[in-house]
């Protein structure tokens, strides 16, 4: 038998989200959520568990280490608990939504869990809230996802945000491009991830000088950009970087206040993307509030179409929001007409109804934890 106080002990990773915390969660979530539903996104709500294999289609394959397993007793198969929402996104749209019409555009909230949490984000359980754009790889569908994160972390109270961009299919290109074998290719990609300027110190020839110099290039966008536009890049990679260049461009236009840097050789937890992928940052909070970027759905099966979405996680972004501070509480004494009680509310009063006579209202509207009291038909605010 557990004792009584080891009965309230979580697993690490696990929290139980309290009075003022959960209500600032659920406030967040509705901001965002409103946010999306406001550009045209429609709300889509994936079941928490489903079989095994759905969930490590397309995106969900890079999470698969991370997913807790469990047996289906109805059907005997392998279930997994989502550890990621985009995938499932990406199911809906090829499955249910098979034939909406082009560009489809969904929005998503709900919690994912995971095996093992990060040094930057040592949850385990935590809420996601985002959108998929499916249907368009123009670099119109990148600037529109970005700006709506933008907008939506802003809304809901972020602030110092910048934006980094990387190009997870940049090295893959170069690397191909000069012909190498796949040994040297996966060196110089994990080196350039790691910025291990000792690594890239011992590669020889022209793949040495461009790993180097990429290296060199990662912080502000205009910077990144000088250093990237002096290089001699193979065809692909050429092309790369000339939609970057583009996409740069239109993020000045629209939103010249957005800090934007560029890691051209950075890849980890956008090994699933195809395309220009981003990371949005606030000034002194752990952890990225969110990320995102282009890939396909459906490619396992050969019926691919391209997407570009993002993912904000709620712990970060509650950090960045700082504390919360919700409607006021107002005490109202037993035997009090309920109209009252109907028209505070209208004011955005929080009411807490009292249930028994009391000798002393302020002093019980202060036990009760409320800031106003009504006395004599008017509020009365209490220190």
């Amino acid at each position: 038998m557990l004792e009584p106080n080891e009965t309230a002990l979580l697993p690490e990773g696990l929290h139980d989200s309290l009075v003022g915390d959960a209500m600032q969660e659920t406030k967040v979530v509705e901001n965002l959520l409103n946010s999306f539903s406001s550009n045209g996104y429609d709300l889509v709500l994936p079941p928490m568990v489903e079989f095994e294999e759905s969930l490590l289609l397309g995106p969900g394959k890079a999470h698969s280490r991370n997913m807790f397993r469990l047996l289906d007793p109805a059907s005997q198969r392998m279930m997994g608990v989502r550890t990621d929402m985009t995938g499932q996104v990406a199911r809906i749209s090829h499955s249910r939504l098979k034939n909406a019409p082009r560009p489809l555009r969904l929005g998503y909230a709900g919690d994912v869990l995971r095996i093992k949490g990060t040094q930057l984000r040592p949850e385990r359980q935590f809420k996601q809230a985002g959108v998929e754009l499916i249907g368009s790889d123009s670099t119109e569908a990148y600037v529109e996802i970005i700006m709506l994160a933008y907008d939506a972390l802003k809304a809901a109270g972020a602030k110092k945000l910048s934006i980094d961009l990387a190009m997870p299919m940049l090295v893959p290109a170069i690397t191909d491009g000069l012909g190498l074998d796949d040994a040297t290719s996966k060196l110089v990609r994990h080196a350039l991830d790691a910025k291990d300027i000792g690594e890239l110190s011992n590669i020889q020839d022209e793949i040495g000088e461009i790993s180097r110099a990429l290296l060199g290039a990662a912080g502000p966008a205009e910077k990144a950009l000088d250093a990237i536009g002096v290089l001699s890049l193979p065809v692909a990679a050429k092309s790369i970087v000339d939609e970057l260049v583009k996409l740069v461009e239109k993020l000045s236009n629209v939103a010249p206040d957005l800090v934007v840097t560029i890691d051209p050789g950075e890849y980890t937890g956008f090994e699933y993307q195809t395309g220009i992928s981003f990371s949005f940052f606030a000034g002194g909070v752990r952890g990225e509030l969110g990320r995102g970027g282009r890939y396909i759905v459906n490619a396992e099966r050969g019926e691919g179409e391209p997407a570009t979405g993002f993912s904000l996680y709620l712990d970060s972004l509650i950090r960045a929001i700082g504390e919360y501070k919700g409607a006021e509480k107002i005490y109202i004494p037993l035997g009090t007409d309920r109209a009252i009680l109907n028209e505070l509310q209208n004011k955005n009063y929080r009411t807490i109804q009292g249930l028994t006579e009391t000798d002393d209202t302020v002093s019980e509207a202060k036990r009760m934890g409320c800031e106003c009291v009504w006395l004599d038909g008017q509020i009365e605010n209490i220190s």
